[in-house]
């Protein structure tokens, strides 16, 4: 099998133990102090400590149950704004000013607005991840939506579908594609989100380990909780990718 064939899993694998490899040789050459750079092993103990405690089931359920619940909603906030938006031009050109505001403020200065209004709970959280994940769905919704071929509308007409049949059945199926460019940008954005989250607030989560560990200098935990993140985040990135392929294969989308 060459590199070309390999699936993904196995390539994202061969990069990272290539990585696990080259910080090992630099940490035992350079000795460097583990409070400065920890070896892969140390990180690798603090995680195995971590599911032997129980403790990693349950920070690793909080944000995932933050993550799934903020994606779900900005993911149809941002497909509703997009089809809307795709169906007319001056309701694009009223909310185009308004929607760049929201999505160019900077969300590290907003997560305290969120705690302050949602309070110190998940609502807050999955606020903040909304916040991150309906623009890029919106957007990648309208360029596929309005990037349609024309001859799609004939054949709705054909059919005598109504607007609300000719998007579920015929325009969404065929913007797949687009869309799951947002869906893929939406995913990174949620990590990120729900671990900004858990430092403003909480005591659950991979965020908040990330705080705790760094506030009791234990390098090792630290470098664990972002190790779990990473991993999180390329176990959705992979998953959105099969889903992908599933989806545009059943709709015939190309």
């Amino acid at each position: 099998m060459t590199a070309r064939t390999l699936p993904p899993l196995v390539d994202h694998a061969l990069g990272l133990g290539a990585v696990l490899v080259a910080w090992q040789v630099y940490v035992v050459a350079a000795q460097v102090p583990a409070y400065l750079l920890p070896a892969p092993a140390a990180v690798g103990d603090a995680i195995a400590n971590l599911a032997a405690s129980g403790a990693l089931w349950l920070h690793l359920a909080h944000t995932l149950g933050n993550i799934a619940a903020g994606l779900a909603l900005g993911t149809a906030l941002g497909l509703a704004a997009g089809a809307a938006l795709a169906r007319s031009v001056r309701l694009e050109r009223w909310l185009e000013g308004p929607i760049l505001i929201l999505q160019t403020a900077p969300k590290i200065a907003l997560a305290p607005l969120f705690v302050i209004w949602f309070g110190l709970g998940a609502a807050s959280k999955v606020a903040l991840i909304v916040s991150l994940t309906a623009f890029p769905v919106l957007v990648a919704t309208l360029v596929g939506l309005r990037g349609l071929d024309p001859a799609l509308r004939d054949l709705a007409r054909i059919l005598d579908l109504s607007p609300a049949q000719k998007l579920w059945r015929i325009d969404l199926p065929a913007a797949l594609p687009d869309i799951f460019v947002g869906f893929r940008i939406a995913a990174v954005q949620a990590v990120v989100g729900a671990v900004l989250g858990e430092w403003m607030s909480g005591k659950f989560g991979l965020g908040y380990l990330m705080t705790f560990a760094s506030a009791t200098y234990r390098t090792p935990l630290l470098f664990a909780a972002v190790a779990l993140t990473v991993m999180l985040g390329l176990a959705l990135h992979l998953a959105l990718a099969a889903a992908e392929r599933r989806l545009i294969r059943w709709s015939g989308a190309s």
